[in-house]
């Protein structure tokens, strides 16, 4: 059965194994572990304690005559509960402070830069995300009139995103018919989700807008469609060559449909949207934990950027499931912490990004 408690000399042969492979990639044996110190046995001892991990699902072994590797529960399981607080270098702060120094306005701005550094940092791809909400609305309509049989509708989002639509209608219009159909928008859509503008509500705008009821079908499938757009999400990737030096990602088939997952960006977003963690903790997904099946040989790291309460963005990281997790967390911790301090001017400044692992 997989899993069960680990003796410590377990847990140090378990942690030095996966720190042999984010170092090497290769199979770890019993000779390597003993050279690399600090443990008080032989390596005959260290064989039988790797072949007992091995039947606990810790290890793998790829071939019968090689050492073994971290199997997704032995990553897991350093992950939680082994792994050691990275000290970031005082340039690898400096980075991160820099983001401080950056007039960015924008979210996307801000959190494209902190992908592009994350990647840097880490040498492996970074990721931005302004994830689904779930429960985008329009807070208020809006109609400008221009022409007869042409209007334009804008709708300011909950998420303070402001759209304008224009519309062209198959009767003419007026001016007042513009105004009209707006007021009866904030009054019957305006703080509905799409799943929420059901048939009988959308009825009863019709008999609100009487003679001039023809325009509300347009007007409705427009709406839908800024929800949608609203509620997209939006995904940047920073440094994908990386992923080209690690012999995992060697197959090219394999790198392909990969880039087409990130390009395709859906799915990931819907990783990232629906992961259920604290508020603002870091999230690590490895292999099959992220139910997409291209990334079995690959570990998502992302940390969601949080204000008020509400989540506005993340930023990630993707590599093998080797990756340097103490390096990518604390890594994560920094830009997170400096990302707040831009969009919350009043919080403490962030001492540059460390990790209790």
């Amino acid at each position: 059965m997989a899993g069960g408690e680990l003796s410590e000399r377990k847990k140090r042969i378990l942690k030095a194994i996966v720190d042999a492979q984010i170092e090497g990639g290769g199979p770890v044996g019993s000779k390597a572990i003993l050279a690399a110190g600090g443990m008080n046995c032989s390596s005959a001892t260290i064989r039988n304690e790797m072949a007992e991990l091995e039947e606990m699902g810790y290890l793998e072994q790829p071939h019968a005559s090689a050492g073994r590797v971290p199997s997704e529960l032995g990553y897991r399981f350093y992950v939680d509960s082994l792994i050691e607080h990275y000290a970031m270098t005082t340039h690898e702060i400096a980075q991160i402070n820099n983001l401080l120094r950056v007039k960015m306005g924008e979210l996307d701005q801000i959190l494209s830069a902190a992908s592009h550094l994350a990647s840097n940092l880490t040498n492996y791809t970074g990721i931005a995300i302004k994830p689904r909400a779930g429960s985008v609305s329009i807070s208020k309509f809006e109609g400008i009139y221009l022409e007869p049989d042409h209007f334009i509708l804008v709708a300011v989002a909950s998420t303070g995103t402001v759209k304008s639509k224009h519309i062209r209608t198959e009767r003419p219009i007026s001016a007042e018919t513009v105004t009209k159909l707006a007021e009866a928008l904030n009054a019957m859509i305006a703080g509905l989700a799409a799943g929420q503008i059901t048939l009988p509500i959308i009825m009863e705008l019709e008999t609100r807008m009487g003679a001039e009821s023809g325009t509300v079908g347009t007007v409705i499938k427009v709406i839908y469609d800024l929800l949608n757009e609203l509620d997209a999400g939006e995904m940047q990737v920073a440094g994908i060559d990386h992923l080209l030096q690690y012999p995992e990602y060697s197959d090219t088939a394999q790198f392909r449909e990969l880039l087409g997952t990130l390009e395709k960006k859906d799915d990931i977003l819907d990783l990232v949207s629906t992961t259920d963690g604290g508020e603002g903790d870091i999230n690590v997904l490895i292999g099959s934990e992220s139910r997409v099946k291209v990334m079995n040989n690959s570990a998502l790291v992302f940390k969601p950027i949080v204000k008020d309460g509400k989540t506005l963005g993340a930023i990630g990281v993707l590599g093998p499931r080797r990756m340097d997790y103490a390096k990518v967390l604390a890594t994560l911790e920094g830009l997170s912490g400096n990302i707040e301090n831009l969009i919350q001017p009043n919080k403490q400044l962030h001492d540059g990004g460390t990790s209790d692992g």
